[in-house]
């Protein structure tokens, strides 16, 4: 019997797979959707103190590899995401994503919303809203500050999301993991733009965004291994994966579990099942009974 299922910080999972804060994770249907179609964790979009209603459109641009989105960070508030999911009972590990411009503002949420998080994942990256997430997750004082506010606040488990747009993302998750977290999510998207070449200006309303996708995940799986490296806590895999074999490499770099987000805009709520049955299919031909005998064998 092949088993997918994994535990971090005390949460069980029945597979790796986990929907990622982003573009399809608004509405409580859209992370049942995605349990159903074989995740095993759903990660919220980002919540903040105020509602906000992001930017105009456009807000995303597809490319051949990939999309960049600058969606502006909309979300209903915590008191408003707290009424919406009023009712609703998860049979799947739900992680609040929250983000905030001070310490102080991501612990008021982390308390705010730990009655209905399972875990919470901090937003120290967004790399198109200005004043949040990214001007805070590229120094490392600022990382351990925030993680280190939010564990004061909570008994929740806490993951910190890194910023690839850094020098040396193992600083963050150092700074991360002696403030106490339980985990670190890498990577967020990669600043980027697009450009009309018959407007002749740049596409998108806000004309910065994030880069997601196929295109990504090079660079996505070099940080896990770094991080997984340097770090004792586990190691969350995020950016561009899409197939099993993209799976399996984060698993063998070092990642714990994964997060699929963009390739669910790109090819449906399929992926899931299909990513995890490849992985199920794998671990049986190479003569595996876990998915947690392969974590990190290629840092070896």
């Amino acid at each position: 019997m092949t088993s997918l299922e994994v535990e971090l910080f005390g949460i069980k999972f029945e597979n790796p797979l986990i929907l990622a804060s982003g573009i399809n994770d608004k509405t409580p249907e859209q992370w049942i959707r995605a349990h159903e179609e074989g995740a095993g964790g759903v990660v919220t979009k980002s919540i903040g103190i105020e509602p906000r209603k992001g930017y105009d459109n456009p807000t995303i641009v597809e490319l051949p590899y990939g999309l960049i989105n600058a969606m502006g960070l909309p979300n209903p508030g915590w008191k408003g995401f707290l009424e919406m999911v009023e009712g609703y009972t998860f049979d799947f590990p739900l992680i609040v994503s929250i983000f905030g411009g001070t310490p102080g503002e991501f612990a008021f949420l982390a308390e705010k919303l730990s009655d209905v998080a399972d875990a919470f994942e901090l937003n120290l990256s967004c790399p198109h809203a200005k004043g949040y997430g990214m001007e805070i997750g590229q120094k490392p004082e600022n990382v351990y500050d925030v993680v280190k506010a939010v564990k004061d606040a909570t008994d929740r488990p806490v993951i910190a999301k890194l910023t690839p747009n850094t020098d040396d993302i193992a600083k963050l998750g150092l700074a991360a993991e002696r403030a106490g977290a339980d985990g670190v999510s890498a990577i967020n998207t990669l600043k980027a733009m697009a450009i009309d070449v018959y407007a002749r200006k740049p596409i998108l309303s806000n004309k910065i965004g994030g880069y997601s996708g196929p295109g990504v995940k090079p660079i996505a799986l070099r940080a896990v291994y770094d991080l997984a490296k340097a770090l004792d806590i586990p190691v969350i895999g995020i950016g561009g994966i899409t197939t099993w074999q993209d799976a399996v490499e984060f698993l063998l770099a070092g990642a714990s579990a994964l997060q699929v987000g963009t390739a669910v805009s790109l090819r449906g709520w399929k992926v899931f099942g299909e990513i995890s049955e490849g992985i199920e299919r794998y671990l049986r031909k190479e003569g595996f009974s876990g998915v947690k005998e392969i974590i990190g064998l290629a840092l070896e």
